[in-house]
């Protein structure tokens, strides 16, 4: 038998390798309005208060706490977004609204709920306040210098808000990967036409594809590749000159028209071949001219798991995200599992929280790796270690989460 020159690795080691080899892309500048979604790539700081003014928290009239009279004249009015000329002395008060600056001499604020209007330009207050009472002080959201948004933060809604609430317009930010997906073999053909004898519709690379786009990759479709040297050299020489990273599928087991390996062999450092899993065993990562280049199985199912697996943390660390891996759980797995106990095998499986607080789950049938089915409406993979064959019902296993579990009295899609 034709045997691999590459040795067999584990998960875990496969995983520390990639992420060793990748690092985060270099920063751009982005308008804040365009930075949604993105990892921020420097510290921001706060430039000035906020509020930069004593404002009013709510509708009402600002007054002087320690004037015990209950009417006071109203001398005027205070809106949001100007500043009037009223100072309050004992004995008057100022209409103010939610966010108006407070005028001078005033250090509190009635809620208009708690006050009356008199006949003769007079306001009754029905409680007597206390100093500070509905104002929110220079600062008290924000001082001037202070951390507002560390780096590495994903920038969402609140992060955006933030940004324009204190003037920053452009930030530094890490970009999204281009990734370029490929995938070879002779025998296929668009999924819009009818395959021929001895074809198929190509699926990996529209899952990878997509795939990538849900990693917050910049997804790049590079085509299908026939099985010929020339063909394969000239796809990832162009794709490594535009591209961020390399995404393949097929030509890497020891067939002879197996050519992925081979020419990264050639064009660069091979960093592993085989990893000891199932699905997935041929993996290969590699590196050229310092771009990572993950060569996946060319079954469906090997493809998306070495994706979830390997490629999906790659991805994350290179767009300046810090935490890369799906959360993991320990599951009761409802009925007997066995595998072939010579490799680390993930199977898809349904992950659900039962009333009890405790997660189950069930795998989604047959596990080829040619099943693609086997993936949809998982929310999970579950490890199966090697050296052990079987695994009752009621044992417990590990499960990598990877998409969000639902409760027993949740239906699913609600």
């Amino acid at each position: 038998m034709c045997e691999s020159s590459y040795p067999m690795i584990s998960v875990e080691k496969a995983i520390e390798i990639i992420l060793h080899h990748v690092r985060p892309l270099a920063p751009v500048a982005l308008d804040f309005m365009n930075a949604l979604g993105f990892v921020l790539a420097e510290d921001i700081y706060a430039s000035e208060p906020m509020p930069p003014f004593a404002a009013s928290a709510v509708d009402g009239y600002a007054v002087i706490a320690a004037d015990e009279e209950p009417t006071r004249h109203l001398i005027g009015e205070q809106p949001a977004g100007t500043m009037g000329p009223f100072t309050v002395v004992p004995g008057s008060a100022v209409r103010v609204m939610t966010g108006a600056p407070i005028p001078t001499g005033a250090d509190a604020v009635v809620m208009v709920e708690h006050t009356s209007l008199e006949d003769n330009g007079r306001v009754r207050l029905h409680i007597q306040p206390v100093a500070g009472d509905n104002i929110r002080p220079v600062g008290q959201d924000l001082a001037a210098g202070q951390l507002v948004l560390p780096r590495g933060i994903s920038l969402g809604a609140p992060e955006i808000g933030l940004l324009a609430t204190i003037g920053r317009t452009c930030v530094s930010v890490y970009p999204r990967p281009r990734v370029a997906v490929l995938s070879t073999g002779d025998e296929l053909v668009d999924p819009r036409d009818q395959p021929g004898p001895g074809q198929i519709r190509d699926a990996n690379r529209y899952s990878l594809l997509s795939a990538v786009r849900e990693a917050g990759g910049q997804p790049l479709d590079w085509g299908r590749i026939p099985d010929r040297p020339e063909a394969v050299r000239e796809a990832l020489e162009s794709a490594l000159r535009q591209a961020d990273a390399v995404l393949t599928s097929g030509g890497v087991s020891m067939g002879d028209l197996d050519l992925i390996k081979p020419y990264l062999a050639a064009r660069g450092t091979v960093h592993f071949g085989r990893v000891r899993a199932r699905p997935g065993k041929p993996v290969t990562f590699a590196t050229v001219d310092g771009v990572p280049v993950f060569a996946m199985p060319g079954f469906p199912v090997s493809a998306l798991v070495s994706f979830e697996i390997y490629v999906r943390p790659a991805l994350l660390k290179m767009a300046g995200h810090t935490h890369l891996h799906r959360p993991r759980r320990r599951v009761i797995i409802e009925h007997t599992i066995r595998h072939e106990p010579d490799r680390t095998e993930f199977q898809r499986a349904v992950v659900t929280r039962r009333v009890d607080g405790r997660y189950t789950a069930r795998t989604t049938g047959y596990q080829g790796s040619g099943r693609l089915l086997s993936m949809v409406g998982a929310n999970a993979l579950i490890v199966l270690p090697a050296e052990q064959e079987t695994f009752l019902a009621g044992s417990e296993l590990e499960a990598w989460l990877i998409a969000p579990v639902y409760d027993e009295t949740t239906p699913a899609g609600s």
